[in-house]
């Protein structure tokens, strides 16, 4: 039996593998960045250190994404949805800004003086912001 296809038979297989290349949920680094930088603000006017290191690891979860080191799957991830993480969603130039945000937020999470830990969430915020 011979069979005639249609003339955009070609254009609806190529559309259904381009589709499929595109990511669930595409990065959007802009909302990374300021969920990072409102979460490292919020560590910053936390009044106890559980608060201050609970919101740094959102901090944390926020740069790195759910697959990258580091991430804590037992803290809140505030930008699920959002992306990879903002590292891995960053050009080349800004990873190495957010890079050291990371290690400073780190840091922080494991200070033991409430007053520190504050300030190191004020700086990491001071750093994310350079990436924006």
């Amino acid at each position: 039996m011979n069979r005639m296809l249609s003339p955009l038979a070609p254009f609806a297989a190529a559309s259904v593998i381009l589709l499929s290349a595109v990511p669930a949920h595409a990065a959007d680094l802009p909302k990374e960045l300021t969920t990072a930088i409102t979460h490292a603000g919020m560590a910053a006017g936390s009044s106890d250190l559980k608060m201050v290191q609970t919101h740094l690891h959102h901090v944390v979860n926020c740069l790195v994404g759910p697959a990258g080191a580091g991430f804590d799957a037992g803290q809140a991830n505030p930008c699920k949805d959002q992306g990879a993480g903002a590292i891995p969603d960053a050009p080349a130039d800004k990873q190495m800004i957010l890079k050291t945000a990371l290690a400073s937020a780190q840091g922080g999470i494991a200070e033991t003086d409430v007053a520190k830990a504050k300030a190191t969430a004020a700086e990491v915020q001071a750093i994310i912001k350079k990436a924006e």
